[in-house]
């Protein structure tokens, strides 16, 4: 009874796989439907996304933080929704492979794909601030993860240092939390009252948006006859970094640099510290040998994203593509393996 009333609480993503067909019974060919639905979810990731950058750099101005701190924080935690649902909902049913993948996955995507897609797009300008101290703090905490991995200690014990070092980040964060230049300048306009209920929206259409997205793809590989195992791995990561590669899109356009990578930075952070830890207290982990080797690469794959920034303090053209070959690399070996 009580594991019957858990898995009716934790299925959100299987009624929203459900939901072209509840609304579309009956219509054929189904691939169409499917189309349809993503194009649906990109729009309304796009449109969400844009209110999530410009409401957030309004707060920012307005209560004198730096877009770098709102980009860490706020909207990091409120992008990393999808990681969060989907992880702690494997977790509770007993998935824990599906847990450690998705959050490592996100992590690969969200610094290869998504920062290597807009720097392509729009070279992102890096500051020294973000690169060695919130750089740095990243990749000590994928070192540790990966550490954790390597030596199946991904317990509560592991799970309450991750939460831990999230709570000293945090406060470090708020302990210097300066306006920048921009911000002093008032570049731009300051906060209204609907900007605050506009970012919640922003957030809820993007998680709601990104889930739709990786759903109706995930249909559209079963009919191609893709493996379920290849879509946990690939697209259940990639699509639930949709709202960062939307949000980053959106600051890349608008030279948000700070706000772009902050995201990038911050959700990589939350996702290990926050996400992981939480479900390591909740339901330890036991990792696979695949599970320790992913975490293991994505140690590396952070340290040349930091390199890649300190060259000149931007991330350019070149670089962007190299970080998007790469993360395309390491799913074809997934795909081999």
């Amino acid at each position: 009874m009580q594991g019957a009333r858990k898995r009716r609480r934790w299925d959100f993503f299987g009624s929203l796989r459900a939901l072209p067909w509840r609304l579309c019974a009956g219509y054929k060919p189904r691939m169409f439907v499917d189309l349809a639905f993503a194009l649906l979810a990109v729009v309304l990731l796009w449109r969400t996304a844009d209110w999530i950058v410009e409401s957030a750099a309004a707060i920012a101005r307005s209560r004198g933080v730096s877009e770098l701190v709102i980009g860490l924080t706020i909207v990091a935690f409120g992008t990393s929704a999808p990681e969060f649902l989907v992880t702690l909902s494997a977790s509770v049913k007993q998935m824990p492979d599906i847990s450690l993948a998705n959050v490592v996955g996100s992590n690969f995507a969200n610094l290869g794909l998504v920062l290597g897609l807009c720097a392509f797009v729009v070279p992102v300008a890096a500051s020294r601030l973000l690169v060695l101290r919130d750089g740095g703090f990243l990749l000590l905490l994928t070192g540790g993860v990966a550490l954790a991995a390597w030596r199946e200690a991904l317990g509560p014990l592991t799970g309450l240092g991750l939460l831990g070092f999230l709570a000293g980040y945090l406060w470090l964060l708020f302990r210097n939390r300066e306006c920048d230049a921009a911000c002093e300048a008032g570049d731009g306009r300051t906060a209204r009252w609907w900007d605050y209920p506009r970012l919640l929206a922003g957030f809820a259409g993007v998680a709601v948006g990104g889930t739709l997205l990786v759903e109706t793809a995930a249909n559209l590989a079963r009919l191609a006859g893709v493996s379920e195992w290849f879509i946990g791995l690939t697209l259940v990561a990639v699509g639930t970094s949709l709202p960062e590669l939307a949000t980053c899109l959106a600051a890349a356009l608008r030279g948000r640099g700070d706000m772009l990578l902050g995201n990038l930075v911050g959700s990589n952070i939350f996702n290990y510290a926050g996400v992981l830890g939480l479900t390591c207290v909740i339901s330890p982990l036991s990792p696979s040998p695949q599970a320790v080797a992913g975490a293991a690469l994505n140690l590396g794959f952070v340290a040349l994203a930091l390199v890649l920034m300190r060259t000149g303090w931007r991330v350019s053209r070149l670089e962007g593509l190299l970080l998007m070959l790469l993360n395309l690399l390491v799913i074809g070996v997934a795909w081999r393996g």
